[in-house]
């Protein structure tokens, strides 16, 4: 009896061991509950959260265009140049220029003075030989006259032979006379081309005659003369484009730095297509009056080549996927469709779409890419209207999805 009355009496250290567990269970069941509540108030904040944010549908921007006739047209690249761009230099013998009268940019005439030089060498060499030109004609005079004195005299005056002399003297005489007036004649021209003018009416591209210079002819280019002072745009054009153009065609030319645009004319295609680039030439006639047009400038230019029936896109409105190319339109209830659409060619302020919209619906107009079909959209610049619709739409899109 003593011994079961001892076994069920525990020791102060076992009961303490005891106490120690229990301590430890309770705060373990605290803990765990005090993270179950901050889980559970977390997750209803994120969905609070989500729903909120969804409830907000995205903010675009949207295009109506008009579909009619818009005009085709095709884009090139070029410089401004002259048309007829002849080099000018010295002629004659080589010499020193004296004076130049012209500068770039002036317009001349026929004929009229470009530069001048050191004639003092040509000038002396028409001096001798007009000298020699006198002297030979004196002495066709002196045989002229035994000549005529000895036909006067009769035949028995002078021997056959002496006749036959003074015949062959006055001939010769005169041959000389004729030569020395052919060198007279080719000194005085020298003497000429120390004067370079104008062969025609234009405009002076560049000069390079400077004062002192030495001009060396058939080497040295002293003036650039735009012959009529016409100008023109030669620019590059892709191969298939090219059928496209026609003679007498309307052309609008923009250079950099220049607000307004300048009109042309196609005067010129090029006959062959570079097997390098594909690419054939054209060559564009401008206003030579302009004083903007100035050669060697890069030009822009689209020359008019007929118009179609569609609509203009900017290039951001149109994508396309491995089912094709495609825009976004907001249809009802500003929920967004996937339309089908075909690109019938590029111009400057977009795409050309022929087919697929009948040019009143509401086009995506950017980020397109971002967005999916069927998903309600916001429209910059609508009412509050509207903007009520989308928010019944919203709520329905959700109220689906709960129900699922």
């Amino acid at each position: 009896m003593n011994q079961s009355l001892m076994s069920s009496v525990a020791s102060p250290q076992e009961r303490g061991t005891r106490w120690r567990i229990y301590a430890a269970a309770g705060v373990a069941v605290v803990l765990a509950l005090v993270a179950g509540v901050w889980l559970l108030g977390r997750g209803r904040a994120a969905a609070a959260a989500a729903g909120k944010d969804g409830a907000v549908p995205p903010l675009i921007t949207v295009i109506i265009p008009s579909r009619g006739q818009v005009t085709a047209a095709v884009s090139l690249t070029g410089l401004i140049s002259a048309r007829n761009d002849m080099p000018i230099g010295n002629e004659g013998d080589a010499g020193r220029i004296s004076e130049v009268l012209v500068e770039p940019g002036d317009h001349v005439r026929q004929g009229q003075v470009l530069a001048k030089l050191n004639p003092i060498a040509a000038q002396s060499m028409v001096d001798n030989m007009q000298a020699s030109l006198e002297q030979e004609r004196a002495n066709a005079v002196m045989a002229k006259g035994e000549w005529e004195r000895a036909q006067q005299g009769g035949s028995d005056l002078f021997s056959k032979e002496e006749n036959e002399r003074r015949r062959m003297s006055a001939t010769t005489a005169e041959a000389k006379v004729k030569a020395a007036e052919a060198q007279v004649a080719d000194a005085r021209n020298r003497l000429a081309h120390t004067i370079i003018r104008a062969p025609t009416d234009g405009i002076v591209l560049t000069r390079t005659a400077e004062l002192g210079q030495i001009a060396v002819p058939g080497s040295t280019v002293l003036f650039r003369l735009a012959r009529d002072g016409q100008i023109e745009m030669r620019g590059q054009v892709a191969e298939q484009d090219v059928p496209q153009l026609k003679i007498g065609q309307e052309a609008r030319v923009r250079l950099d730095g220049v607000s307004r645009s300048f009109t042309g004319t196609v005067w010129q295609i090029g006959a062959i297509i570079d097997s390098t680039t594909r690419q054939g030439s054209v060559r564009i006639a401008l206003p030579a009056s302009d004083q903007d047009l100035r050669p060697g400038a890069f030009a822009r230019a689209e020359i008019q080549v007929g118009s179609s029936l569609g609509v203009i896109l900017p290039q951001t409105a149109v994508l396309s996927d491995e089912r094709g190319t495609y825009v976004l339109i907001v249809g009802a209830a500003s929920k967004l469709e996937r339309r089908a659409v075909t690109v019938a060619g590029a111009r400057s302020e977009g795409l050309l779409v022929s087919d697929g919209l009948a040019g009143t619906e509401r086009v995506v107009a950017v980020a397109g890419a971002f967005l999916r079909t069927g998903e309600v959209v916001s429209i910059a610049g609508h009412s509050d209207a509207d903007s009520s619709v989308q928010k019944a739409a919203m709520a329905e899109t959700r109220d689906n999805v709960s129900a699922q």
